[in-house]
């Protein structure tokens, strides 16, 4: 967790962008993002010195040449603001005419995976003193601690949901840690998230095995795995791409595979059997045209649906054995149309269905007042879904209005702790906030999973008065204010 202190530091540099003249939140976090990484790049530098002085052997492969040394962070941080602009806006002569920032673009492989998105990528602050403010405050950050700058990075993120911009990138940090705390990855999953935005639940898997197996880093096939092809995202827009890439950097995930494509479409045709663990919130309400969709995703359900569609490609990338957690809107789980039926069909008769959490409407809020659920299945293209587990969250531990403020109510303590234990939930009825549902029962009820087609309300009997007793019970209040109201007369009179 990162202190008020740090936070109060997230703040004044969030202020001073937009005091800076730079009110979009999204350009805001993408030039917060580059500066940092022309930091790492001068912090890599100098451990890299270190560490050859120590040997008393020249670094091999210098990330900055002597030349270059005005370009490094260590060195133009201590400039005046103007000198420092400079270097950032106008190509140095002495140095081939490169700036500052377009040495960042061109450091390549050495800059690790963000350094391949940096293509597009475009200075945005306009004045030498907001640039001076900015880097004077990133150089205070505490980045050289894994924990610490990953989750400042987290902290500059949620911004963009406060602002109310952009908020469709970001699924509430809670909701992706419980999905994760239910998957619970493995030490050989493949994970991967086919609409990642800024990597959330890539970042959220590799904080859980941190957290709960970091005896497994002691292995070095494992460490091979997590450095090489555990963590894989796609993600179409450029922008997010970096943001992503960063975001995983600062959490110690220094080379996820990240891929700038559309997930649905052909040129991602290649992709399949690939992943053992899929997590994501892919997006709602989206339609596409069906030449723009890869064609055998059309064959498990003809649709132009993106919540759909990207159902039967986690199906198509998913190994056999491969597990999922995705969140989808209601409509995906009551739908009427053949493409609806199709897919739910697939996921409950083909695969193995094993749970339904129905989230209540102000979980995505204050951007979005949809209502959602998660769905938790596995590929096993020979069915097994013999029970299908149901939960109805009605709390989050946040209040379900715009405001999103902290409360007590949170089930999802209680979500966690059953979901590990469904043995247990055999006994439950139907009445119960959660509850079993036999295949059957789903089979007979056209695959419909909404959780309200198979819960049982229980009425309270309200037991009233018969109408003749209330008319007299009328009558004779009519006859009490009657008879009072004489009383009042005669005592005036």
């Amino acid at each position: 967790m990162i202190t008020g202190e740090i936070k109060s530091k997230i703040d004044k540099i969030w202020d001073d962008f937009w005091t800076g003249g730079i009110s979009n939140p999204l350009t805001v976090i993408e030039q917060f993002t580059y500066l940092i990484f022309i930091k790492q790049l001068d912090d890599k530098q100098i451990r890299m010195e270190k560490q050859a002085s120590l040997l008393g052997v020249p670094i091999d492969k210098p990330i900055y040449t002597k030349e270059q040394s005005p370009l490094r962070w260590s060195n133009f941080k201590n400039k005046d603001p103007e000198v420092m602009f400079n270097l950032f806006t106008r190509p140095q002569r002495e140095l081939n005419d490169i700036t500052a920032f377009d040495f960042m673009k061109t450091i390549g492989a050495e800059g690790g995976e963000f350094a391949k998105f940096m293509k597009g990528a475009i200075f945005m602050i306009q004045s030498p003193k907001l640039l001076d403010k900015v880097v004077q405050q990133i150089d205070q950050l505490p980045l050289d601690n894994r924990d610490t700058k990953g989750d400042l990075y987290e902290y500059m993120l949620s911004k963009i949901a406060e602002a109310g911009t952009n908020g469709q990138f970001r699924t509430p940090r809670h909701i992706i840690n419980m999905m994760v705390a239910m998957a619970q990855p493995k030490k050989d999953d493949i994970i991967c998230d086919p609409a990642c935005g800024t990597a959330g639940f890539l970042v959220s898997a590799g904080e859980y095995i941190f957290d709960n197996h970091n005896d497994w880093f002691q292995d070095k096939t494992f460490r091979e795995h997590f450095n090489t092809n555990m963590f894989n995202g796609t993600e179409f827009d450029p922008s997010m791409l970096r943001i992503a890439a960063m975001n995983l950097q600062l959490h110690g995930i220094e080379t996820p595979v990240l891929t700038g494509t559309d997930a649905l479409s052909e040129a991602n045709g290649d992709v399949e059997n690939a992943y053992t663990l899929i997590l994501a919130n892919p997006p709602f309400k989206g339609s596409l045209d069906y030449d723009e969709v890869e064609s055998s995703l059309l064959q498990t359900t003809k649709t132009k649906k993106t919540e759909l569609l990207f159902l039967s490609l986690m199906l198509r990338t998913l190994k056999v054995g491969g597990r999922a957690a995705v969140i989808v809107p209601d409509g995906v789980l009551f739908g009427s149309s053949g493409a609806h039926k199709a897919i739910r069909k697939e996921l409950v008769e083909n695969q193995k269905l094993e749970a339904v959490i129905s989230m209540p409407s102000g979980v995505f809020k204050p951007y979005a007042g949809v209502s959602t659920a998660v769905l938790f299945f596995t590929k096993t293209n020979s069915g097994g879904t013999d029970k299908v587990w149901f939960y109805d969250m009605k709390a989050d531990g946040y209040s379900l209005d715009d405001k999103r403020n902290a409360i007590t109510d949170n089930d999802i303590p209680d979500i966690l702790k059953r979901y590990h234990n469904l043995e247990a939930e055999a006994e439950r009825k139907r009445t119960d906030q959660s509850f079993l549902v036999p295949f059957n029962d789903i089979k007979e009820n056209d695959w419909d999973l909404s959780i309200n087609r198979y819960k049982e309300i229980v009425y309270e009997e309200i037991e009233y008065d018969k109408p003749r007793d209330i008319i007299k019970a009328i009558k004779e209040l009519d006859k009490d204010r009657t008879n009072a109201l004489l009383t009042l007369e005669n005592l005036l009179n």
